[in-house]
């Protein structure tokens, strides 16, 4: 028999890519609101990607639905509703993924992200106590605020800045507390710029490509010398298919990500090379973000045997062909 997964806002971004590929050897079960960063919030906004982002989310439910994976529609706000699921389904495995998705806007509406970041882990992390459930919680580069050095191990100070990064932080905590008083296993993910197919999280890959197709030119913050360390969607399922069933990765945190930071200018002169005529243009820095760099993957490499394949070239080729498949 199959083990039993539950993904926890598997509708997002990262959930329907780790929900197709986990499907090939677990029974996997979705929850999700399809509120936060989904159908239900993009629907009410006025934008002109609004159509592109509601036919991508459709996208996500239509290929999960092809591959028989059930949608739960359940906020995980809800105690007694999600409980409920939980006793239904008796997972094997939770991997929680419900939270706001982007550093920014949790800065401009913290009240809602503490909700929908902190309550919802909180929920969880109380229905699985005293079972013997592996959890996975996604974490962020964002723990670590400003990096202090070129390379940041999983053993190195987190100063993490704003709203984001402290809630990622504190959720960490708080799964590592109830490993202490409960003894609840857990595995924390931290990843970091991810990008690929089906993203409507506003993330730079992402916002740089859909303006060079409608021939817009782009904007960098600062003065493109950031650097982040892009991680293309595959490598990341990737790695957390390894960290599922690995005994190694029981009560341990792994950096995720492709182990190579590159420089914002690097991903604009990318993007430009398939867009020749869009230009370049710089603007004042969000002081708020940290100045972030590699994360040292040498952990992930030999405790989980984890070895990504995308560097920014390949991942961004990728990337925009398929953009340039949807025929915007």
């Amino acid at each position: 028999m199959k083990k039993r997964i539950i993904l926890l806002g598997g509708a997002g971004f990262i959930g329907h890519n780790l929900a197709l590929q986990l499907k090939k050897n677990y029974d996997v079960f979705v929850v999700d609101s399809l509120q936060v960063n989904n159908i239900g919030e993009h629907s009410l906004k006025d934008s002109k990607n609004q159509n592109l982002y509601i036919n991508l989310l459709n996208q996500r439910l239509d290929l999960l639905k092809l591959n028989n994976i059930p949608i739960q529609i359940v906020d995980a706000r809800d105690y007694t509703l999600l409980t409920s699921f939980f006793n239904s389904i008796k997972p094997h495995i939770v991997i929680h993924l419900a939270a706001v998705a982007h550093a920014k806007k949790a800065n401009k509406d913290p009240y809602s992200t503490i909700d929908h970041s902190m309550r919802t882990l909180e929920n969880v992390l109380d229905i699985i106590r005293g079972r013997s459930i592996h959890l996975i919680y996604f974490s962020s580069s964002m723990v670590y605020g400003n990096f202090k050095k070129k390379k940041v191990t999983e053993l190195d100070h987190c100063d993490p800045l704003g709203i984001y990064g402290t809630l990622k932080f504190s959720g960490e905590k708080l799964v590592q507390a109830y490993e202490q008083v409960f003894k609840s296993t857990y595995t924390i993910i931290r990843p970091s710029a991810l990008y690929g197919p089906r993203c409507v999280s506003g993330r730079v890959g992402q916002v740089f490509i859909e303006k060079a197709l409608k021939k817009q030119n782009l904007e960098i913050e600062g003065d493109g010398n950031d650097a982040l360390d892009f991680t293309y969607i595959d490598d990341l399922i990737h790695g957390i298919e390894l960290s599922i069933d690995n005994p190694k990765a029981i009560n341990q945190i792994f950096n995720i990500t492709y182990g190579n930071a590159a420089k914002i200018k690097v991903l604009a002169d990318l993007v430009t090379s398939y867009f020749p005529r869009i230009k370049v243009s710089f603007k004042k820095r969000d002081v708020l973000m940290p100045e972030r760099g590699t994360l040292s993957i040498l952990k992930a490499k030999k405790e989980l045997g984890y070895m990504p394949q995308f560097n920014l070239a390949k991942g961004m080729h990728e990337y925009i062909s398929w953009y340039k498949s949807l025929n915007l």
